[in-house]
């Protein structure tokens, strides 16, 4: 759920102005659904990934439009605006530059460090940002495999394919994996599976069974949702 709780930043702080954790929240999650299905974003949808009511949607959305945050057709979704993108990358690159920071540096389990972020990441400073990202010597990818947006929040997004489209004999590389769901990130990391991993599909199992699926660590059976949220850049290349 979303807070109405604010913070305010200063002009030192790259130009933020002062915005609700439930604003930042929304722009981020409104992002997401856009990268996703690259088109403007339902009030159904958008409740469902926020975890709030679709009457409390259509009560943000005039705010952020106010803002110069989003624009809205009626009955077709909502966009967001050049300013609005700004915004949501800018706690996207805290979200994820925290997520790394709290694995690498303190040792946190990959399973456990999304919460943490969702919080954090609308309280850090420009200053502390630049110094996190220093500290890791500037990375582009987080724990899971996410890019991270650059200082001047721009983002490319890799073309990959889900684990569960490929068909026996692709091969390509394990580059990330959502970090919604610390069950699957834990039984990843039990099965020494990581992104950067090289991976081949040896065989598909019919009526939706799983793949078998051949790694370094060794031949495992991985499907379901698993498989769904598994990302892949394919590749030719050798094992």
């Amino acid at each position: 759920m979303t807070s109405a709780s604010t913070h305010t930043t200063t002009a030192s702080e790259g130009g933020r102005a002062e915005r609700s954790v439930a604003v930042e929240d929304y722009a981020k999650a409104i992002y997401a659904l856009e990268s996703r299905d690259d088109a403007p974003v339902a009030t159904t949808a958008l409740a469902e990934r926020l975890g709030v009511t679709a009457g409390s949607v259509s009560a943000m959305i005039p705010k952020l439009a106010e803002r110069g945050l989003v624009t809205h057709v009626p009955y077709r979704g909502v966009s967001l605006t050049a300013e609005g993108r700004r915004a949501a990358l800018e706690v996207l690159r805290h979200h994820r530059l925290l997520e790394l920071y709290l694995a690498e540096k303190l040792g946190m389990p990959w399973d456990r460090v999304h919460e943490e972020a969702e919080v954090l990441e609308h309280y850090i400073s420009e200053e502390l940002e630049q110094r996190i990202s220093a500290a890791l010597g500037d990375p582009d990818r987080d724990p899971h495999g996410d890019p991270i947006p650059g200082p001047e929040l721009s983002l490319t997004e890799e073309v990959t394919r889900a684990l569960v489209e490929l068909e026996a004999g692709d091969r390509g590389v394990f580059v990330r994996v959502s970090d919604s769901d610390p069950e699957i990130l834990r039984y990843l990391a039990e099965c020494g599976i990581a992104p950067g991993d090289h991976l081949e599909v040896v065989e598909r199992q019919p009526f939706g069974g799983p793949l078998s699926v051949r790694l370094a660590s060794g031949t495992r059976a991985l499907g379901g949702r698993l498989a769904e949220v598994m990302r892949v850049s394919l590749t030719d290349g050798p094992q």
